[in-house]
């Protein structure tokens, strides 16, 4: 069989993701309006599924919601090891789905053959994307595999050559992010809720705050009292200072405020926690964007860093969630989390070979030990 899927796949258009950067200040001169309350009522979401974007979630986030009331008071102390293993050891057994597939499925492919042919390679583009590698990354992957099919003979090379393929990916798209500096550092964290946004910021604050700064976190996410519960903890343990409202007060005049208390305190670092699901998605990005707006009113480069977090069990879904968070607010680096053996792994080589931004943090539980920085040899390796 001749390659035609390859050529037709290779010549399909790719869209390009535009960013729209928003402007402090040129959306509303006044201060006042900035930071009072526009939200109207959330109303009860539908009850199907669109299985697209931020709509996708609306029926899981339900349970979602109940399950975050519990896990404030399952929140575990710092441990450097779990059953003997670190870090990459967690997320080793993490991606123990993905490992299965580049592994015994791989194997199977060779079941009875010698030579890696046109139809295994089908084979092979199927077992990729359904790691959630995605078609395009797989694509690329493959094309690069069938040049060098000559040289394979088993499952071994195959395997070999695929760990290389995958990170010379990796490498390819290797991202810096550029971080703005300023004291106090201001982080907006994003995402939709269930994601693990208000996990995320507390074992960030509790990191920076024990390598000696200053922390402060704003619970933003005012239209839900779990989040702000779930910070308190989080902060009463790193030693962090907490700026709150009560209940449905208005997200941009905390953090607004937030920006006053840091300056006052002297603080090194500010975390902002936000909501992640408002009656629609419009009404979603016009508040984050008001909440960038406030944030910039005491400090005109604030926020300088816009975290995404994206949960890494929603497979490709992440991946347009991570597009419509870019296009409206512009995103400076992503976190992956629940990579903890209910995901499939193949989405972070998804994000990072078709996003223009860095992947920052991978999150593989629920302590701070299990929050690290992205590396991509390592991830790699924990594969095969």
């Amino acid at each position: 069989m001749a390659f035609n899927w390859f050529k037709k796949k290779k010549n399909q258009p790719q869209e390009e993701i535009e960013t729209e950067e928003v402007v402090a200040g040129q959306e509303d001169n006044s201060e006042n309006e900035e930071v009072d309350s526009t939200i109207t009522e959330i109303e009860k979401p539908p009850d199907e599924e669109t299985g697209d974007g931020v709509e996708g979630f609306e029926e899981k986030q339900n349970i979602q919601e109940v399950e975050e009331v519990e896990e404030v008071e399952e929140v575990q102390e710092p441990e450097k090891t779990r059953n003997g293993a670190g870090f990459f050891g967690r997320l080793k057994n993490g991606l123990s789905k993905t490992r299965e597939i580049f592994t015994t499925d791989i194997d199977d492919l060779f079941t009875g053959k010698r030579k890696l042919d046109d139809d295994m390679l089908e084979e092979l583009e199927e077992l990729l994307i359904t790691s959630d590698i995605g078609v395009q990354a797989s694509m690329d992957i493959l094309e690069n595999i069938s040049q060098k099919s000559f040289k394979i003979s088993g499952a071994d090379q195959l395997k070999e050559i695929l760990n290389e393929e995958i990170l010379a990916l990796f490498d390819s798209k290797e991202k810096t992010a550029k971080i703005v500096q300023g004291k106090p550092h201001v982080v907006m964290v994003i995402g939709v809720n269930g994601v693990g946004k208000t996990t995320t910021i507390g074992k960030l604050a509790a990191k920076s705050a024990g390598s000696g700064k200053k922390v402060l976190i704003a619970a933003a996410d005012t239209f839900r009292a779990a989040a702000i519960e779930q910070l308190e903890i989080w902060a009463d343990r790193a030693g962090a200072d907490i700026i709150k409202h009560k209940d449905n007060s208005d997200p941009a005049a905390v953090a607004y405020d937030s920006i006053e208390a840091a300056l006052a305190r002297d603080a090194d670092i500010v975390f902002v926690d936000t909501a992640g699901r408002l009656h629609t998605k419009v009404n979603l990005m016009e508040e984050l964007k008001k909440i960038k707006r406030a944030l910039a009113k005491k400090i005109p480069e604030a926020p300088h860093e816009i975290l995404l977090v994206l949960d890494a069990t929603t497979g490709q879904n992440a991946l347009s969630q991570a597009e419509m968070f870019n296009d409206s607010l512009g995103i400076t680096g992503v976190v992956i989390t629940k990579l903890d053996g209910t995901a499939k792994g193949g989405v972070v080589i998804s994000i990072c070979s078709t996003l223009d931004i860095p992947l920052l943090y991978i999150g593989v539980g629920e302590t701070i030990d299990d929050l690290d920085v992205f590396n991509p040899k390592d991830y790699v390796s924990a594969l095969f």
